[in-house]
């Protein structure tokens, strides 16, 4: 199902999504321009994961719609579903690498299995990224276990962006890592995909990643967006739940649940 002619790339529209009584998602309305990179703020279990996989077909939505280039895709199925998710790479949190490859390997792995590239050509774009990402040829032979967490995290962004993807999704990029290798992979973000067009989404809860990534950040609250708009007005945005978490206050209108 088309919709008419939009500068959006991603748009959810009324999104809803319940794990058993518990509403994750509760009504999500949000838009991510082409070119553009979001960063999605919110604590723990706001749903900012979920908000990920239904967009990805992970999860299906149990109401609204959810358009990727104008096309609804909550319901698209087989190859027009293989063909959307083409679009797409992810850093995942915590990098998940798989283990049993070397690192050239986890690179190519989506053009080896997800589009058939050979081999020898994958093994060359593997090395092009890696490069890309600050990491040498030598790093290429080597197993994830033989990597530090920063280096696995540049594996895995050399990864999300080996088929040169229209929209990257980053979850959590820079969680686990000293304070330092965060800038470095905060620019390594900003450096891969500024200036390629790329559209990104990101969900953290490193207000530190978020004012270097983004042009524009959203909160979700409660599975709803309660604020969005452009960084530099995130620090006088108004709103008495944003001022709470940006800045690290426990006491105001977010309450943390804890359980008897």
């Amino acid at each position: 199902m088309a919709r008419a002619a939009s500068t959006a790339k991603i748009e959810l529209r009324g999104v809803k999504k319940r794990f058993g009584p518990k509403m994750v998602l509760d009504g999500l309305n949000l838009t991510v321009g082409k070119g553009e990179s979001l960063v999605v703020i919110g604590g723990s279990g706001t749903g900012k994961s979920v908000m990920i996989k239904c967009v990805l077909g992970i999860l299906r939505p149990e109401g609204g719609e959810i358009y990727v280039d104008g096309k609804e895709v909550t319901r698209i199925r087989g190859s027009a579903r293989d063909a959307m998710l083409r679009k797409f790479g992810m850093l995942f949190q915590g990098s998940a690498l798989f283990d049993s490859l070397p690192v050239w390997e986890n690179v190519a792995f989506g053009l080896i299995q997800g589009r058939g590239v050979k081999r020898s050509k994958a093994k060359d774009i593997a090395y092009e990224k890696l490069a890309k990402v600050g990491l040498t040829a030598e790093v290429g032979q080597l197993w994830p276990a033989e990597l530090s967490g920063g280096m696995q995290k540049r594996v895995g962004l050399a990864r999300a962006i080996a088929a040169d993807p229209e929209i990257v999704f980053f979850d959590e990029p820079t969680t686990g890592l000293d304070p330092i290798m965060a800038d470095v992979i905060n620019n390594l973000i900003v450096d891969t995909v500024r200036g390629t067009g790329t559209t990104t989404l990101s969900i953290t809860h490193d207000l530190i990643s978020a004012r270097k990534i983004a042009d524009r950040i959203a909160m979700l609250y409660k599975g709803r967006i309660i604020w969005e708009g452009p960084t530099s007005e995130i620090d006088n945005s108004g709103n008495a739940f944003v001022d709470q978490f940006i800045n690290g206050r426990a006491e105001g209108p977010i309450k943390m649940e804890v359980k008897a």
